[in-house]
């Protein structure tokens, strides 16, 4: 049986701005990564009801596909209080965002970092419980082989943070490419969390963004398509037993 090791955890508290690592989470049964895109910055009217959520495109929010800038923004959310601090061109500001004023200090923020990426007004929205501001609608926790980047790195020479494809759980112990035959597989954590593995992810130009310094410096969706004739690395997963991940947890493949 493969045995898959957890190198780090991550974390994405406002859909499109800077990761979180964290050093361990508590999933629960049907449930998304703990913290995980709770808010989403709406690029103009996105229609998003929060009594009756529906999944909208990733197009209808701020995002590192379109705004690479979003990446030069440190944040780092407060659970306790709701709050997002952000580092931004020398200052810090505090965004309490379960508060309308918290919220405005967030949208003020985006309205003067990105004027020309703004289609109408920018506004923070809270997901509802039971939904997240994911990419996809089965997108509950995302699994990033390492060893599918390191093959990225050859592919295009140069070195590629994993962080670049904004997964939850980071792995070592697969071969290239292995994660993307194992729709349908169960791994099982020490603490006996289960996950499903259950499809592929196509990656965007999000991709192309390095994380650290918010250049748009390469074309990796283009390069898997050229190498492998698809767009994909990286898998989706379902939790279908709750329990705990930590960072250098082991997980077996179970079926």
């Amino acid at each position: 049986m493969a045995t898959l090791a957890i190198q780090a955890l991550y974390r994405y508290p406002v859909k499109g701005f800077s990761p979180e690592r964290v050093e361990r989470a508590a999933l629960e049964t049907s449930g998304y990564f703990p913290g995980d895109r709770l808010y989403a910055v709406e690029n103009g009217d996105s229609g998003f009801n929060p009594a009756a959520p529906r999944h909208q495109p990733k197009t209808k929010y701020l995002m590192l596909m379109r705004e690479e800038a979003l990446a030069r923004l440190r944040t780092r959310y407060e659970d306790a209080t709701a709050t997002l601090h952000v580092e931004a061109e020398g200052e810090t500001y505090a965004a309490k965002l379960d508060t309308p004023e918290g919220r405005r200090v967030l949208e003020d923020l985006v309205r003067r970092l990105l004027p020309a990426s703004l289609r109408g007004e920018p506004r923070v929205l809270e997901a509802p419980p039971q939904y997240r501001f994911t990419d996809s609608k089965i997108g509950f926790v995302s699994l990033i082989n390492l060893a599918s980047v390191r093959a990225i790195e050859d592919f295009v020479g140069a070195p590629v943070d994993p962080r670049r494809f904004r997964g939850n759980l980071l792995v070592a112990g697969l071969e290239p490419w292995a994660e993307l035959a194992m729709s349908g597989a169960v791994i099982e954590a020490p603490s006996g969390l289960r996950l499903k593995l259950t499809q592929r992810t196509q990656r965007c130009a999000a991709t192309n963004v390095d994380p650290a310094s918010g250049i748009r410096d390469l074309d990796i969706p283009w390069t898997l398509d050229a190498r492998l004739g698809h767009r994909d690395c990286g898998i989706y997963a379902e939790v279908i037993a709750g329990g705990a991940l930590a960072e250098g947890d082991r997980l077996s493949v179970v079926r």
